[in-house]
């Protein structure tokens, strides 16, 4: 059993957190990771407070061991699904995009705020603000990293700040986890490799393409949902990167959010707005690959649809080869993690 700085803060038994993806991380993924001994992560985006809240009591049901949940800050409906993550008193709440107003109230209980970031000039900032973690969001990622690497921002980040640091971006094996901690880090975050788990609900049909998949098959560009982000290379992500603005996607795509997050018209439109007007904001065609973006999303994760569907995925996909059950992998990770540092140990003169 490893003991890090991440173990002790958090309460749990593994340095091994699920990252937060929307559509993706349920309570029965959140719950499955808790109980293996790890740190469990609901994403809460896509949910309106109500369901936000019965979500959360869904895992409080299924798990005793320690869970969090994560939100990007200049979503809609942020401010709302944190004041519920408050008044549930979820131990941890990681996020994104924005500055946490939130610390005092979330210390007050004796929860922890950690902060995501993929910069190393944002780490000393979001420890200014209060965060007492950080995840390290490396570009090899899923989604949203930036352009540097694991193996440069990890240490970088390190020698920066004095809290616990979470790696992600390119972990998925025991192996990974122990050069994590040779590099800086505390844990690590996994989202790709937690995709395909038994109890993940990702359909079978984009399981298989991970497991298909080498280290060569994913596409890094801004067109899938605005933002600098990593896919899975598919039919529909390859057409993606050739065309032009996707106006009536875009239109279709916002309706169906509206309609997820139970917005009014008026409430949507101001939502938009704000986020436009935030620091770290998006312009207007940004906001509409968002929209596009979530809707293929969905088809690949609900209908598994291999022509029209897209799936964020990070590089280590080229090493994703069979679909276990959580407890399976957390376990076998661990085995690996330590047999390779016992392995390092052996090396000294």
């Amino acid at each position: 059993m490893l003991k890090t700085r991440m173990t002790e803060m958090f309460g749990v038994k593994h340095p091994i957190m699920l990252a937060g993806m929307n559509w993706i991380t349920e309570p029965k993924l959140v719950a499955a990771v808790s109980n293996a001994g790890g740190l469990g992560i609901l994403a809460v985006a896509q949910y309106h407070p109500k369901e936000m809240k019965d979500k959360i009591r869904q895992i409080k049901d299924m798990t005793d061991k320690p869970f969090g949940i994560n939100q990007g800050l200049i979503m809609p409906g942020a401010k709302e699904n944190i004041a519920v993550a408050i008044e549930e008193k979820v131990p941890i709440i990681n996020y994104s995009l924005g500055k946490p107003w939130f610390v005092n109230d979330v210390h007050a209980y004796g929860g922890k705020v950690v902060g995501t970031i993929a910069i190393a000039k944002h780490a000393a900032k979001a420890v200014s603000l209060g965060c007492d973690a950080l995840v390290i969001t490396g570009n090899e990622a899923a989604a949203h990293g930036a352009q540097a690497t694991s193996m440069v921002l990890i240490p970088l980040v390190a020698s920066m700040v004095k809290v616990p640091l979470i790696a992600a971006g390119g972990f998925y094996d025991g192996r990974g986890l122990a050069a994590a901690l040779a590099l800086g880090a505390d844990g690590i975050s996994m989202g790709s490799r937690f995709m395909i788990v038994k109890e993940c609900l990702v359909h079978d049909n984009f399981k298989r393409l991970c497991i298909e998949a080498t280290e060569q098959d994913t596409l890094y560009s801004n067109v899938f949902d605005g933002m600098d982000g990593r896919i899975l290379k598919t039919k529909e992500s390859l057409a993606m990167t050739k065309r032009g603005f996707p106006a009536i996607e875009a239109f279709k795509g916002a309706l169906l959010l509206k309609k997820l997050l139970n917005l009014s018209f008026l409430k949507f439109a101001g939502s938009a707005l704000a986020m436009m007007k935030a620091e770290e904001g998006h312009p207007l065609m940004v906001l509409a690959r968002q929209a596009v973006g979530s809707m293929k999303h969905l088809k690949a994760i609900n209908e598994g649809d291999v022509e029209g569907g897209i799936l964020f995925a990070g590089q280590c996909v080229g090493g994703i080869m069979d679909n276990p059950t959580t407890s399976e992998l957390i376990g076998r990770l661990m085995v690996e993690a330590e047999a390779t540092l016992d392995k390092m140990n052996t090396m000294k003169a």
